[in-house]
């Protein structure tokens, strides 16, 4: 397949909506990650999507629009808690997890009878999914269980040949994928953790908001027979090419104990890569944790260690959150 690279002028956006009209893929940039995107509403779009990606058909997929009110084609009731949601925080990195309608094509939602919705607050985005005349279903746009894209270098590596047209847009603002929230029970749920933290959906909506199990066991609460409602949920992601290793604890020994190991690999002749952000530097980790990964792919490391971050500010949850899975729960903990 010859893959058309686009640039987010005007023409070029047309020309992407007209591919998404007519069946074909189409990867974008929002503000969180770049996404891959299809007709919602067209299974056979949908599953090139599944297929490009080489991803789990079990593994639903976020369905973007462009106006608040498009959500209607989705779902046929929305709650007072679901509207003061979307009135706080859309357009921007937040998806309402929502009973769908009879119309949206199994594909697109995994099996679930939910389906996952989002504004993104990217003008490129926004005008690509309004001129489209369609919803877009757009996980992030990589290879399946790899770094997700946050700039346009990164999605061509991984879908130049695969998909029908990439726009080059600006680099990602954010830089992990948006808070999940399944507003389908009684207590609002967060499925994936992103910027929007949990304080700040209970500060909008004067209640408390829960954690779902799969983000707060052990190696993510998953068993093998568990059906994920949001993506991210059930299968390791983010994953580099090479070994990652998480250190945690106090600051200082965790300092202490990534210089320790490098200087072990290295006299072992492995080429060692580090990730250490400042203790504080949440939403610097958040924009910049995924392209630090794929450029120490592009270093050709053999290890990757990784200080974690604390978790008991919202944000550094959400990166730990990826942190961890990208290193497949590999963790050391020093005192």
């Amino acid at each position: 397949m010859k893959t058309k690279i686009l640039k987010n002028t005007k023409e070029d956006i047309e020309k992407a909506a007209r591919i998404l009209r007519d069946g074909g893929l189409v990867a974008f940039p929002t503000e969180t990650v770049y996404g891959l995107g299809a007709n919602a509403f067209d299974e056979k779009a949908v599953a090139a999507v599944y297929e490009a990606k080489g991803r789990p058909s079990d593994n639903p997929m976020i369905v973007h629009i462009s106006r608040a009110s498009d959500i209607g084609q989705l779902t046929r009731r929305l709650s007072p808690d679901i509207v003061t949601l979307i009135e706080n925080f859309w357009p921007g990195p937040l998806t309402l997890v929502v009973k769908k309608r009879p119309e949206v094509p199994d594909r697109t939602t995994g099996g679930l009878d939910t389906v996952a919705v989002r504004m993104p607050d990217n003008e490129t985005a926004l005008e690509l999914i309004s001129t489209a005349l369609c919803p877009v279903a757009a996980p992030s746009a990589n290879l399946s269980g790899s770094p997700s894209p946050t700039r346009a270098v990164d999605v061509i590596e991984d879908l130049d040949g695969k998909v029908d047209a990439i726009i080059q847009g600006e680099d990602c603002r954010v830089g992990i994928e948006s808070t999940v929230v399944d507003m389908t029970g009684d207590v609002p749920t967060i499925l994936r953790p992103g910027i929007i933290t949990a304080e700040n959906l209970e500060a909008a909506l004067g209640k408390k908001v829960e954690y779902d199990k799969a983000i707060t066991g052990k190696n993510g609460g998953i068993d093998g027979d568990y059906k994920p409602k949001s993506p991210g949920m059930k299968y390791k992601h983010y994953a580099p090419k090479a070994e990652m290793i998480v250190v945690e604890g106090e600051r200082a020994r965790v300092k202490a104990e990534i210089e320790r190991l490098k200087g072990l690999n290295e006299r072992l002749g492995n080429n060692v890569g580090v990730i250490l952000f400042e203790e504080k530097a949440f939403i610097e980790a958040a924009h910049d944790f995924f392209a630090r990964l794929r450029d120490l792919d592009k270093e050709g490391v053999d290890l990757i260690l990784a200080g974690a971050l604390s978790d008991t500010d919202g944000v550094g949850f959400a990166v730990m959150n990826r942190m961890l899975k990208s290193a497949g729960y590999n963790i050391v903990r020093v005192q």
